[in-house]
């Protein structure tokens, strides 16, 4: 069953029809509200279960994808931070979760392996995607793409990462009515220390393997994250040429690839102290804290959780621009937010659907201003 679209989006042509727009049907329950910059459904049904949702819209090419899976290998959730355009998040978010499916469904059950090589398979076509289209479409080759996925699977969590995603959970602490907020990812960016360490081990002979520009650290100068999918320029040498832009070519030869696509992955067994999830590309997190995050999410009503969260954000992002929150509607709107929420009553439970996991939401959020405000979010909400 799914509960999204495979790859579900928002655009300004979507308005009339509530907001969604994807490339399949979808269920809608009810029109929008509108505050400010902000479209949004506070709560609503949807099959089995509620949802609620919150829009900002954009005016440029949505370069992000979200989505989510239920079956009976558990719960799937994609978060898909492009960069440098549209085409590597779309084709993740049309294929991970397929090989992801496929090679559960050979080994009848899900691991590490399982998610590992779903990623590898992913990587593989999208390089001949690529190569198919070097003649037309040589550009291919400078679009990438962060992966952050989560996979539910009797009663265990596992966290797969390529890039700057992060994965927050809110843990209830005992019964003191307090909850922590504990990183369950490993982000792959070059301004951390450790992850400049782990590039200057694999490229001992490249002392411009990462270059300080402007303040920031990046691979070879151009690039902040160390894995992703896609940017194949920066993996195989044959791609680093022309006639791509010269800005993303290297001098040095390319004997081995600089960027990689072997995610980090976590296993994580659910405990009923754990209330919920937060899923995110990074500029959520240039903005609120882990601690702020779940705290939102925590102390107020699951009712209108995405606007809320989306609010926060745009308050931090326009505090920084030394304005008021109400004049960003006045600015060049070159973002996209979009939340959902939903909460799903699982009554009867297959043999490999989590038993512990009585409500399952999500919230997808992704932004795209010219402040580099970047968010996808996506929550896992859990009732005992």
């Amino acid at each position: 069953m799914n509960f999204l679209p495979r790859c579900w989006s928002y655009s300004e042509t979507s308005e009339s029809r509530g907001g969604e727009s994807s490339s399949s049907n979808s269920n809608t329950n009810g029109g929008f509200g509108k505050d400010g910059l902000l479209w949004f459904h506070d709560i609503g049904k949807y099959g089995s279960g509620e949802y609620s949702m919150a829009i900002v819209q954009a005016n440029q090419v949505l370069e992000d994808q979200s989505q989510i899976e239920s079956g009976p290998f558990g719960t799937f959730v994609g978060v898909y931070d492009g960069h440098g355009g549209p085409d590597t998040a779309r084709y993740v978010c049309d294929h991970l979760f397929r090989h992801f499916q496929a090679s559960a469904e050979g080994n009848g059950v899900v691991t590490a392996e399982t998610i590992q090589r779903a990623f590898l398979e992913t990587e593989r076509g999208f390089t001949s995607l690529v190569s198919e289209n070097w003649n037309s479409r040589p550009q291919m080759a400078t679009v990438g793409s962060c992966c952050l996925v989560g996979a539910i699977y009797q009663q265990t969590l596992f966290v797969a990462n390529l890039g700057d995603s992060r994965v927050v959970l809110g843990k209830k602490v005992g019964n003191t009515g307090e909850i922590a907020a504990i990183q369950l990812s490993t982000e792959h960016n070059a301004n951390i220390e450790s992850i400049r360490w782990e590039l200057k081990d694999l490229h001992p002979n490249d002392p411009q393997i990462v270059v300080l520009r402007h303040g920031v650290w990046r691979v070879k100068g151009i690039i902040q994250v160390s894995r992703s999918i896609g940017d194949v320029y920066l993996k195989h040498a044959k791609y680093c040429r022309e006639p791509i832009n010269g800005k993303f070519r290297v001098s040095e030869p390319i004997n081995m690839p600089i960027l990689l696509a072997t995610p980090s992955i976590l296993t994580h067994p659910l405990h009923p102290n754990d209330s919920f999830l937060i899923f995110a590309s990074d500029g959520l997190w240039e903005h609120l804290s882990n601690e702020k995050a779940v705290q939102i999410v925590q102390s107020h009503p699951r009712k209108g959780s995405a606007k809320r969260l989306v609010k926060a954000a745009l308050h931090e992002a326009a505090k920084k621009r030394e304005m008021r929150y109400s004049d960003l509607r006045n600015i060049d709107k070159k973002f996209f937010i979009a939340g959902i929420i939903f909460f799903t009553e699982h009554k009867e439970y297959g043999a490999l659907v989590p038993r512990t996991w009585r409500t399952i939401g999500v919230i997808f959020l992704s932004c795209k201003p010219s402040c580099r405000l970047i968010l996808n979010i996506s929550f896992l909400f859990n009732s005992f």
